[in-house]
């Protein structure tokens, strides 16, 4: 019998494309897809279950991904997403896929843009862990999904991005949480729980204001380029906030540095 096509909330890049079938997940195939389903194909051969199984193409010629059971992080963010707890989990699970991807070869595949080249080198860095690439189980971040700007990076990239958006490293007027007012608290507890030596500590706040313009930077081309969903979403008060937010970096990176020592 033919099952529904459920369709998946969250994410900008493939908005509206992304359904559940049965017990598996439906996606959009691109250019670079060859080299993410090698990657998802390696962690799924040593045992790594954080992380969605690649199964194949269908009909349609979408990827055809095993379906991870749990919730997506999505607007309104519920507040059990938000605790210092849910922090360290993702920390814990960002850690063991960096461990379980470190023996992957990269080499014979053609990957999407790779972060800075001081960033780089190291391994497949994830690039996207948006609280809406993170599935929870009972309160608990159990795998990583969307693995569509994968690639060849570096566990510091990886670890700024996440915690810039997780802790979140941002000013207190765009924080309507109960994180508001704990953003030094919260990155030191995210950096601590992740296990990042001493030596790597005062890198990774660079790293963080690198990752927001990298990160925003795609969003702009992809608008220019006439993507509808980032067209959207690139407005005058989008292109304020990034700009205030990088300003923010610049003025409080030693303040975040401080709260590493």
């Amino acid at each position: 019998m033919n099952q529904p096509e459920i369709p998946l909330l969250g994410g900008t890049a493939n908005r509206g494309q992304v359904v559940r079938v049965g017990n598996t997940v439906r996606r959009p195939q691109r250019r670079t897809s060859p080299a993410i389903h090698a990657l998802l194909r390696h962690l799924t051969d040593i045992g790594f279950d954080g992380a969605p199984r690649f199964i194949g193409i269908d009909s349609q010629q979408r990827e055809v991904l095993s379906y991870i059971p749990g919730t997506a992080v999505t607007p309104p963010y519920p507040d059990w997403a938000l605790t210092d707890e849910a922090l360290v989990s993702v920390a814990e699970l960002l850690r063991a896929y960096h461990q379980a991807v470190r023996t992957f070869d990269p080499t014979p595949y053609a990957w999407p843009s790779s972060p800075p080249e001081s960033f780089t080198g190291e391994l497949i860095s994830h690039n996207d862990p948006n609280l809406d690439n993170v599935v929870f189980r009972a309160g608990k971040a159990v795998a990583l999904i969307d693995f569509d700007l994968a690639s060849p990076g570096g566990r510091l990239w990886d670890i700024a991005c996440t915690a810039r958006l997780w802790a979140p490293l941002r000013p207190d007027c765009y924080i309507d949480d109960g994180r508001r007012g704990r953003v030094p608290d919260r990155f030191r507890l995210f950096i601590d729980s992740y296990g990042l030596v001493d030596a790597d500590r005062s890198r990774v706040v660079d790293a963080v204001a690198q990752n927001h313009n990298w990160c925003y930077d795609n969003v702009r081309s992809s608008a220019a380029q006439g993507h509808l969903a980032f067209s959207e979403y690139w407005t005058a008060a989008a292109t304020e906030r990034a700009d205030r937010i990088c300003q923010w970096y610049l003025e409080n990176g030693q303040a975040l540095r401080a709260a590493l020592v």
